[in-house]
């Protein structure tokens, strides 16, 4: 079983910065794609931004320029650095990883969500 754990969200005043954390643990032999999307009240889940173990990134519109993803692969780890943040990025955040297991097996996981607010 794996497990991906985020923190890092909050409230914070439009313009402001944020940066979202993540964690991956357990059966891990590997992790592929590692990603964050968003899921606004009404709305449904959007991607945000995702990264490939070797790195290449992709944005959503709304984040380029914006926001930057990045990834340590020995900590199993992806981040998000959101800067010049706007009331229509308040949503619940969500941690992405696309693993194999050591037992082989490839499986999509997702975090619990964090949520995040902007609002003066």
């Amino acid at each position: 079983q794996v497990q991906l754990v985020e923190s890092g969200g909050g409230l914070v005043q439009p313009g402001g910065s944020l940066r979202l954390s993540c964690v991956a643990s357990g059966s891990i032999f590997s992790i592929y794609h590692m990603g964050w999307y968003r899921q606004a009240p009404g709305e449904q889940r959007e991607l945000v931004a995702s990264i490939s173990s070797g790195g290449r990134t992709n944005y959503a519109n709304s984040a380029k320029g914006r926001s930057t993803i990045s990834r340590d692969n020995a900590k199993n780890s992806v981040y998000l650095q959101m800067n010049n943040l706007k009331p229509e990025d308040t949503a619940v955040y969500y941690c992405y990883g696309k693993v194999q297991s050591v037992d082989g097996r490839v499986t999509d996981y997702w975090g619990q969500g964090t949520q995040v607010t902007v609002s003066s």
